[in-house]
């Protein structure tokens, strides 16, 4: 007999992710609500409870199996990053290689960098052992971008486990199933604390449920604007705050640099990735002795590079739906204020895909200088020296990444530590991505806070300071009985020393 009874159950809530060039859809996944959030949240912190109480050793041990199993489905990952993003095979799988370093530093060193340590407790205070412990937060709530749904997401996520701490995931709605795929690998590979990586995902009111739902610390990646809205919310509860938020990173090229290896870096760190990364090149500044022949090389270099969906395509569209509009706009207020287009123009832009710009004078108050692009254009403009050229890369409200070209490396050093920015590379383009031991993150509208290295491990912790008395003082200045003449001479004492050291 047939069942003609009418399926009356409520379903639940989905979204469709769909591929940036061509708008066909890839899959549907669950729409996390408040409700949804809070389970995920409580399933976390209970989870967490047996992980936060496991030696570093053990913690260690199970991060690496779970970067053997991340190593394991490299192709997999690398396959759902490239159809969510549109980035092409070679630079998801890159992406997933540098996660796999990030998360094995994170694994292998917390146990050093976070142990206790013990403290001097100085002269009045002999009698005491003096220690400070790093204690895990609880459970961090993470919302990811969608231009490296894996590498940047995991700067927080595989520290904060590392550190002890359950993490709730939420990506961007834009690559859900790279989020998904990684906590379900983690459950995989460390089956008996399941949980402790759970993924949420949806549109903004899903991150915002995150950052309500008593989470110990929020870390975001993604705009200014939208940062300040998260950030908005955890201030109603104290919820401490990590931001990560972009950048406007230039360039310094001195008269005496490598003018084949700038105009190299400068072409791939302004149009890797269709620009689409956060501590991306996109202001120049050389001085004008070499000003013409570096941009005769960049405009060759650029001009060769071109996107596309073929294999052999160097990057691939807009991610994000309404970028291109946003490069367009740039380039046609530059060139209207008086910038020339050296390499393209506005119509480099068709559909989603970008071609290269190169932008020469640009005025220094318009948005191609002052607001991120976020598109495979770059300005180079001339200084007349090193010391304009800083005081120009510093102007910016952004501080997040630079670089500086220079044919002395203490000399580009030198330039490096008068930038604002929170990393700088010299004779390179973001060198110190590559580097688990750096810390990363910027000020200003680049956010603040620190993912990555030692900072990183520690950001994902509390505190705590702690003595123990070892034995009685010979003077106890704690104590309502000490006598009022042993009170004056321990005053007299430290006045005493105080005043001649």
């Amino acid at each position: 007999m047939t069942d003609t009874t009418p399926d009356t159950a409520p379903r639940a809530a989905t979204f469709t992710s769909y591929a940036p060039a061509t708008g066909e859809p890839i899959a549907e996944h669950p729409l996390s609500g408040p409700e949804e959030v809070a389970r995920a949240v409580a399933g976390a912190r209970s989870a967490g409870a047996a992980w936060a109480a496991l030696p570093h050793a053990r913690r260690r041990g199970h991060l690496l199996r779970f970067k053997r199993a991340l190593a394991t489905s490299l192709d997999e990952v690398a396959r759902t990053i490239a159809a969510e993003t549109g980035k092409p095979p070679g630079d998801a799988e890159l992406e997933v290689v540098l996660t796999l370093e990030h998360l094995s530093w994170a694994a292998r060193n917390a146990g050093r960098v976070l142990r206790r340590r013990r403290v001097p407790s100085g002269l009045f205070a002999a009698h005491q052992r003096s220690t400070l412990v790093h204690r895990p937060l609880g459970v961090v709530g993470v919302i990811g971008p969608w231009n490296y749904p894996l590498y940047t997401p995991m700067g927080s996520i595989g520290y904060a486990l590392a550190a002890g701490n359950a993490v709730v995931f939420k990506p961007s709605e834009l690559t859900p199933g790279t989020g998904g795929l990684l906590a379900a690998l983690f459950d995989e590979a460390v089956p008996e604390h399941a949980g402790v990586l759970t993924t949420v995902t949806g549109a903004a009111a899903t991150g915002e449920a995150l950052a309500r739902s008593g989470v110990d610390k929020v870390a975001f990646t993604g705009s200014p604007g939208t940062a300040r809205k998260v950030m908005a919310v955890c201030a109603g509860s104290l919820t401490p705050f990590l931001a990560e938020c972009g950048g406007k990173d230039a360039v310094i090229v001195a008269a005496d640099a490598d003018l084949d290896a700038a105009a190299d870096a400068v072409v791939w760190g302004a149009l890797g990735n269709a620009g689409q990364t956060c501590a991306g090149v996109e202001r120049v500044y050389a001085v004008r002795e070499v000003y013409d022949a570096l941009c005769e090389r960049v405009v060759e270099r650029a001009r060769a590079v071109r996107p596309g969906a073929a294999p052999d395509a160097a990057y691939g569209p807009m991610t994000l739906p309404g970028q291109a509009a946003v490069v367009e706009r740039h380039v046609s207020a530059a060139l209207a204020a008086g910038a020339r287009a050296l390499l393209g123009g506005p119509e480099s832009v068709a559909g989603p895909y970008v071609g290269p710009v190169v932008l020469a004078g640009v005025p220094e108050d318009s948005a191609a200088m002052t607001e991120e692009t976020f598109g495979p254009t770059v300005a180079v403009n001339p200084v007349a020296d090193v010391d304009e050229a800083v005081a120009r890369a510093n102007a910016s409200r952004y501080a997040l990444g630079a670089a500086v070209f220079c044919g002395d490396r203490r000399t580009g050093a030198a330039i490096a530590a008068r930038l604002r920015a929170g990393a700088v590379s010299v004779n390179s383009v973001l060198g110190f991505a590559a580097v688990p031991a750096l810390p990363f993150g910027g000020s200003g509208d680049s956010g603040f806070g620190r993912i990555h290295g030692a900072e990183g491990l520690r950001a994902f912790t509390a505190v705590q300071s702690v003595t123990v008395r070892r034995f009685a003082p010979p003077v106890n200045l704690t104590s309502f009985t000490v006598p009022e003449a042993t009170r004056e001479r321990a005053v007299r004492l430290a006045r005493g020393l105080h005043r001649r050291h």
